[in-house]
């Protein structure tokens, strides 16, 4: 059955931490490379070998590991120890388990729209086995009538989806804290797009200012003022 009106809800950082997680560990990291140099020379590398290996594995826990590793090899010339190596692992998979506890107003606004009758969306970009984990470990599972894990999020993913549950675009918002992934597309479709900013972005969810001038979206003060451009 097709759906009147839909607001979809961005995952990582909009529901949950999950920025400050990853940079914790790339911290561990660069402790493990001292060696290599300091965290201005490591971290543009490791966003380099991120960002090219996106385009095979994708986002996430298991892909951020392997850059790692592939990082650490690069800069010590293939003599990264293998106790190093394990390091390097266990903290990927650190990634994995972390407890989740939803942000605050997370739960105060979807139980709000909830109770309202409104069809409510989680919408988010990331491995499948690692969100969805998260999802349930969060505890948010059951506010959500539908959840969409994708690769990517750009216009023709949001068509795509919205032709699948027959949203009409002038019906659907969604909510999150990337410019990049949650406003832009949305926006540019015509759709409602609401930007809760998070205090820590990754430099690849960043938009340029000049991106920004003239596309029309909401720029919320918190999750609960949300529910204000929404009355």
């Amino acid at each position: 059955m097709p759906v009147s009106q839909l607001i979809a809800f961005d995952a990582d950082d909009t529901l949950w931490a999950n920025q400050p997680h990853f940079d914790h560990v790339e911290a561990q990291l660069f402790a493990i490379l001292t060696r290599c140099g300091d965290p201005v020379v490591i971290g543009p590398h490791l966003y380099e070998v991120q960002r090219r290996n996106m385009q095979l594995f994708g986002y996430g826990a298991k892909s951020f590991m392997l850059s790692m590793i592939e990082t650490a090899i690069q800069l010590t010339e293939g003599n990264v120890a293998g106790h190093e190596i394990q390091q390097i692992i266990d903290l990927g998979k650190r990634l994995l388990d972390y407890p989740i506890e939803p942000l605050p107003g997370v739960e105060q606004v979807l139980c709000t729209l909830k109770e309202r009758g409104q069809p409510l969306m989680v919408l988010t970009k990331g491995d499948l086995f690692d969100q969805e984990s998260k999802l349930a470990r969060s505890g948010l599972g059951d506010f959500f009538d539908h959840v969409e894990i994708v690769s990517e999020k750009n216009e023709a993913t949001y068509r795509r989806i919205l032709a699948h549950y027959g949203v009409p675009i002038s019906e659907f918002t969604m909510i999150g804290n990337s410019l990049k992934s949650d406003v832009l597309p949305v926006a540019q479709l015509g759709a409602r797009a609401v930007h809760v900013p998070y205090h820590t972005n990754w430099i690849h969810e960043e938009v340029p200012a000049e991106q920004l001038e003239g596309v029309a979206f909401y720029e919320a003060a918190s999750m609960t003022d949300v529910l204000s451009y929404l009355n």
